[in-house]
């Protein structure tokens, strides 16, 4: 078992390899997030990005390397063990149960939690935070707009409190103003302190909040970059991130 260390990285993921059946999508992917970081992970389709999120919060089993949770394997926990541990999976298209309601769908990022007190504590955070979702509680999820659902899968991934939040592509689908919105909510949480890992087509939007940028291409890191030293690199952004 690794012996976890106190200076350790809050997330390490060491030379995982995996997929999907046969099929490898990941090729020895390694990274890390310190505590209170945001990180980015950019690249074109294909790349691998959501196969290392799902790798990282249990979705899949990596076939080969190790994921560190505070410099402890974390290999063979459940997504519900992991996210007990601290780290929350928002998944791409958002995924809020349509047919529920808003405040429903919030109770549902709670359901570790035995405490109704602490749940309703937490929904008024998550209120405060996000005051359309306030004025929408009692409304379909379904009924929402493309970035109010967004919100809203954000704000039940928050309910858990997690030490660490993944994001995965949190402005697809949506306008470039409700884009903006959004990364602004996504730079609100991490000024509290949440970590945050995101995956995230528009480079522009990433590395405005993030302070490192890993590029991935068919499932390997080719460049690990601080984000303003990328945003001056013309050429691994046109190579690789299409401009």
């Amino acid at each position: 078992m690794t012996t976890p260390s106190s200076d350790a990285p809050l997330l390490s993921v060491e030379q995982v390899v995996a997929g999907y059946g046969n099929l490898t999508a990941l090729h020895g992917i390694s990274l890390h997030v310190n505590k209170g970081e945001v990180v980015a992970i950019l690249g074109a389709n294909g790349a691998g990005k959501s196969t290392t999120l799902r790798a990282i919060s249990g979705l899949i089993k990596p076939t080969s390397g190790v994921v560190l949770w505070k410099g402890r394997n974390i290999e063979g926990r459940t997504p519900a063990n992991i996210l007990k541990l601290g780290l929350a999976h928002c998944p791409e298209e958002r995924h809020v149960w349509p047919e529920m309601s808003v405040e429903e769908n919030l109770e549902l990022g709670a359901y570790l939690l035995k405490s109704k007190a602490e749940v309703e504590r937490r929904k008024g955070i998550a209120f405060h935070r996000f005051p359309r979702l306030k004025e929408r509680a009692g409304q379909l999820a379904g009924t929402l707009s493309g970035g109010e659902q967004q919100m809203l899968a954000i704000a039940r991934a928050l309910m858990s409190e997690p030490e660490l939040l993944i994001l995965d592509e949190p402005s697809l689908g949506l306008s470039p103003k409700m884009a903006l919105e959004v990364f602004e909510v996504i730079r609100e949480i991490s000024g509290h302190g949440v970590s945050i890992l995101v995956v995230e087509q528009n480079v522009h939007n990433a590395l405005s909040i993030a302070s490192r940028a890993y590029v991935l291409e068919t499932g390997c890191v080719i460049a690990e970059k601080e984000s303003q030293s990328l945003l001056n690199d013309p050429d691994l952004l046109s190579a690789y991130l299409g401009g």
